[in-house]
């Protein structure tokens, strides 16, 4: 079993996942060869919450211009996963200090 710090590697900010967080659901990014066990774990063990469901998927990246050499590149592939909490649980991602 890896390290949770090496299964999650950063969590997902966008408009979307700011919706599913009234839910209860949060999406990280998660490293490309991790399982939803793993995942779950890394969770419950990084933020002391219970895990109801966890739902990956892989993301490719885009492909992308310069163009000042006039070729074209990409960005990385990327595997994220939504994880879903249990009733009254919640991560505080930005916490106010």
């Amino acid at each position: 079993m890896r390290d949770a710090e090496q299964v999650l590697l950063r969590p997902v900010v966008s408009e979307k996942s700011y919706g599913l967080m009234d839910n209860g659901a949060y999406v990280f990014v998660v490293a490309p060869d991790a399982t939803k066990i793993e995942v779950r774990k890394a969770v419950e063990e990084v933020f002391g919450v219970r895990v109801t469901k966890v739902n990956t998927f892989n993301r490719k990246g885009k492909r992308r211009r310069n163009r000042k050499a006039n070729t074209f590149g990409h960005r990385s592939d990327t595997k994220r996963a939504v994880v879903t909490l249990a009733a009254g649980d919640r991560i505080d991602l930005f916490e106010k200090s």
